[in-house]
This record gives structure tokens, C-alpha cells and sequence, in this order.
């Protein structure tokens, strides 16, 4: 495990952080005692939480082979916390070797690690940056080295949105991106939902507050606005692990039943 100490200049280590905690609930070890304990509160209250990231681990790779099998080349990983845990450049490149992919968080601790990680890797970039200022990711550098929007671009926003108020929007960011991308692009995106877990959603949004990135669960109907301009693949909107569902993907692993997420592929039209 990360320790205080240990940490590269720039991350603050009295504030958990979601892409750690994230980090935390794959098994990983880029996570502080502030992230851990935030999250043993989480974990107390679902207990399958880990499986339910696990299981959205899962659909990123499904999610990445199906673009990377459709055509696409180049990913845009929008809130991509720590790239570690089968990374979208790994499972691309079984596909293409020479795809690329930029990784955008706004958190310091997440683009730290992961420009660590990637250093060496030319067709890979790291932009900090907020993704709800589509026009600072797109333009930035980063971005335009390795991009081309005249080719089709998957951008994955896997489990994010929920951490952006509704006053910023989230239907509006996604559809910021979605006016830059030619036709035949696609878009990954997960979102925790609310359904069947009101009160356990109240009380572990309560938990998020205190780290610095509050959650909000959503209906499902919200998420689905979401691929406006955007024509679903099957199976649809569904529930994380039934998305192209791979039973290898769950064997030995307890029964996950009804995640409280939904999830979905699109193609721009």
C-alpha cells in the first residue's frame, strides 16, 4: 500500500480520493489509510461493493475490445482514475497494436500515478484536467498528439458522471464531446443508479461528501439521456454485468444479482 510518506510531491493526503478509493476496491495498492478507511465505511454498508467495481472494471474491457473489434483506434478515458487493473491501452492493443489512448483526470493523485506508470509509452498521454471543460481537454496537447477527430474516437466515461453535480450538467458535458466526434465514434459510459438502494444510496453519498469527490446516484432514465445523438448497441442500456456478459468474467465470484448501475455502448450517428 501507498503510505504518506511514499507520495510523489503535489497529493494531498488528508482528503480520500475517489480514483483511490476506486483503486482500494480493485485490490490495488496506489491508496492512503484516508482512502481505505473511507471506503471499509462503504464497503460496511454493501458489502459487494468491491464486486460491483470489479464488475465495472469488466465492462471497460468489454466495452474497449468491442470498440477496438468495430475499428476504433484512438480512446479518450474521461475520468480514468490510476490506469492500472487491465488499462484500456493493454486490452486495445490486443486488437491494435498501435492504438492510442489519453488518460483525463482532474484529481492530481490519479494523473501522477499514472504518468509514472506510462512514462516511456508514446502512444499513451495523461492530461489533468476537468472533463466538464470539453474544450480544455480536446485541445489540449496531449489530446491533439495523439487524436485524430477526423478518424472515429471511443471516449469511455466509466463510472464518473455520478461525481458531476446536476448543476454542471452531465447529459450537456457528454454531449460537448459528442459534437466533436465524427460519426461511427462511440461512447462507453457507466453510472451508479438508485434504484432498489434508496436509503443504502443516502447513506453512502453521506460517506462520498467527505472525500473530494461527492456522489450522486441517478435514475436509470438519466443515464440513458445521456447518449443522446447516440444509437445504443445490444443489448442497450443494462446493468453492468450483463452488458455482453462473459461468464469467465465472474467465475468463482460470488452471485452479483442486480448491480446499482447501468451501463451502455453507443455509436454516434
Amino acid at each position: 500500500m501507498t503510505t504518506p510518506d511514499a507520495l510523489p510531491a503535489g497529493i494531498d493526503a488528508t482528503k480520500a480520493s475517489a480514483a483511490r478509493m476506486y483503486d482500494y476496491y480493485l485490490g490495488g495498492t496506489h491508496n492512503l489509510p484516508v482512502d481505505r478507511e473511507l471506503a471499509d465505511q462503504v464497503i460496511a454498508l454493501l458489502p459487494k461493493t468491491p464486486l460491483i467495481m470489479r464488475a465495472n472494471r469488466l465492462f471497460l474491457r468489454r466495452a474497449v475490445d468491442y470498440c477496438a473489434r468495430a475499428g476504433v483506434r484512438q480512446f479518450l478515458d474521461l475520468g480514468a482514475g490510476i490506469p492500472t487493473e487491465g488499462p484500456v491501452h493493454e486490452v486495445a492493443r490486443a486488437v491494435h497494436p498501435d492504438a492510442r489512448v489519453v488518460y483525463v483526470d482532474n484529481e492530481e493523485a490519479a494523473t501522477i500515478h499514472g504518468r509514472e506508470i506510462l512514462r516511456g509509452d508514446a502512444g499513451c498521454g495523461v492530461v489533468h484536467a476537468d472533463l466538464r471543460d470539453a474544450q480544455s481537454v480536446l485541445d489540449h496537447p496531449e489530446t491533439r498528439r495523439l487524436i485524430d477527430f477526423s478518424e472515429p474516437v471511443a471516449v469511455l466515461l466509466l463510472s464518473v458522471l455520478q461525481f458531476v453535480p446536476d448543476e454542471d450538467d452531465p447529459a450537456g458535458v457528454v454531449a460537448a464531446y459528442r459534437d466533436r466526434l465524427r460519426p461511427g465514434s462511440r461512447l462507453a459510459l457507466s453510472h451508479a443508479t438508485d434504484e432498489g438502494m434508496t436509503e443504502q444510496s443516502s447513506d453512502i453519498t453521506a460517506i462520498y461528501a467527505r472525500s473530494a469527490n461527492p456522489i450522486r446516484y441517478r435514475p436509470i432514465e438519466a443515464v440513458r439521456a445521456m447518449f443522446a445523438g447516440f444509437d445504443l448497441v445490444e443489448p442497450g442500456l443494462t446493468h453492468i454485468p450483463a452488458w455482453r456478459a462473459d461468464p469467465a468474467d465472474h467465475a468463482g465470484a460470488p452471485l452479483l444479482g442486480r448491480v446499482h448501475g447501468a451501463a451502455g455502448v453507443g455509436v454516434k450517428r
